[in-house]
């Protein structure tokens, strides 16, 4: 640093002489000048390597977090695309009262359904498509009342999207319901629209501390994603029917009203579980972020017996 600091401080070239003799050479004002350029030169770059070398310190956070942002916003970016390519297959669902049993109409169910202005919205939930034929899976106590009404003022409006992104309104009608593990088969009318079906994984891999997401409409609030991960495996939790459920999947991803029938998917875009319950706060209705979903292996097993005979396999004979 010593031999630095005296190049900074060369004293200035001499001016160069008004006069000369023609003996004399002309070039010593140039040669002065190109050699101080040249140590200038020098120094700059010693001093540049000095300075890479030894960083200002208050850099070197900068520096350092330059690789964590670039992870998080790929991370970000992933959570993003899972949501963008999943979400088109959760369906929005109102459980409705009409005010009075609609005469009928050359226009159709949905359309009764559509411009009953009257009609009291009773519950929301959420549930996903099964299939392109317009088969809806979701949670059997969100479309109860449907399922048992005797009145027929019950229906179930369902909202959802087409493979292009088109969301438009369905009558729900129920195909099948299995009360002992709380799920449900709606069909819509899908003439006109092509609809893209939730890609269905497996639950027997899953492990504790895995990522695990899920996408409903809590308190009416569409398309909602909330992250967690997987916190247990293997639980009991109560069934509509007052039997348990066995199996079940603990996370802490968010569930509340409405995300019920939702579906719960893997970092891939795999539907693991079906979002059903969650253990609130007694006397304030919040989540305590124990939330359980039924492993979508036992959804494979069901919903097709209740799909094509209406009841779930165990109930075929009685």
């Amino acid at each position: 640093m010593e031999m630095l600091a005296s190049l900074h401080t060369l004293p200035s070239p001499l001016p160069p002489t008004t006069t000369s003799s023609p003996s004399e050479p002309s070039y010593k004002t140039p040669f002065i000048t190109r050699r101080r350029a040249i140590i200038s030169a020098s120094t700059a770059a010693i001093a540049s390597l000095l300075h890479i070398s030894n960083p200002i310190p208050s850099l070197y956070p900068a520096i350092a977090l330059q690789p964590q942002q670039v992870e998080l916003d790929q991370e970000e970016d992933r959570i993003v695309r899972l949501f963008q390519e999943t979400s088109p297959s959760v369906v929005f669902i109102e459980d409705l009262e009409l005010a009075k049993i609609p005469k009928s109409s050359s226009k159709g169910d949905r359309d009764v359904v559509a411009e009953d202005e009257d009609a009291k919205v009773e519950g929301t939930g959420s549930g996903f498509i099964w299939d392109k034929f317009g088969h809806i899976v979701t949670n059997y106590h969100v479309v109860d009342k449907l399922a048992t009404d005797q009145s027929g003022l019950q229906r179930c409006k369902v909202l959802l999207a087409d493979a292009s992104g088109t969301s438009f309104y369905q009558e729900g009608k129920i195909v099948g319901i299995d009360p002992a593990y709380d799920l449900a088969v709606l069909k819509v009318d899908i003439e006109g629209y092509q609809l893209k079906p939730i890609v269905v994984g497996t639950s027997r891999d899953l492990r504790v501390g895995q990522s695990c997401f899920a996408i409903g409409n809590p308190f009416g609030y569409e398309n909602t994603l909330t992250t967690g991960v997987v916190s247990g495996l293997g639980r009991e939790i109560p069934s509509p029917n007052g039997r348990a459920i066995r199996g079940a999947i603990q996370t802490d991803a968010a569930i509340n009203a409405g995300n019920s029938g939702g579906p719960s998917i893997d970092s891939y875009g795999h539907v693991i579980g079906v979002n059903t319950a969650t253990f609130t706060r007694k006397g304030t209705g919040i989540s305590s972020g124990v939330n359980f979903a039924i492993p979508i292996d036992t959804v494979v097993r069901t919903v097709p017996y209740l799909i094509v005979y209406g009841t779930p396999y165990s109930n075929r004979f009685q």
